[in-house]
This record gives structure tokens, sequence and C-alpha cells, in this order.
């Protein structure tokens, strides 16, 4: 598997990951949950813009 790839799914991995850890954060009135997921998602974003970058440059 191509390193962009990885990237690819890796980032929407931690994506979806955030957006449950922002969700029962925001449930249980975690505040540093929510946060915690809100980093996590912003993570996988730009872990799959990257993969994205990688991919154009790989041509």
């Amino acid at each position: 598997m191509k390193t962009s790839t990885k990237d690819q799914i890796e980032g929407k991995l931690h994506e979806a990951k955030g957006k449950i850890k922002e969700k029962a954060g925001q449930v249980t009135k975690n505040p540093n949950l929510e946060a915690e997921g809100q980093d996590e998602e912003l993570a996988g974003t730009v872990q799959k813009k990257v993969g994205q970058i990688k991919k154009v440059f790989e041509k």
C-alpha cells in the first residue's frame, strides 16, 4: 500500500474517532474529552491532506 493511501485512511480513522470523542464529551458534559476529540479530528484532517498531497507528487 502506498504511503499516500495509508495516510488518507489513517486520517479518516482519526477524524471518525475524534468526532465520536467530541460527541461523547458533549453528552457527558466533559469539556476535556470534547477538546481531545476536536484535536484528534483536526489531526486526522491534516493527515488526510498530507496523503492527498503525497499522491499528487507520486505521479
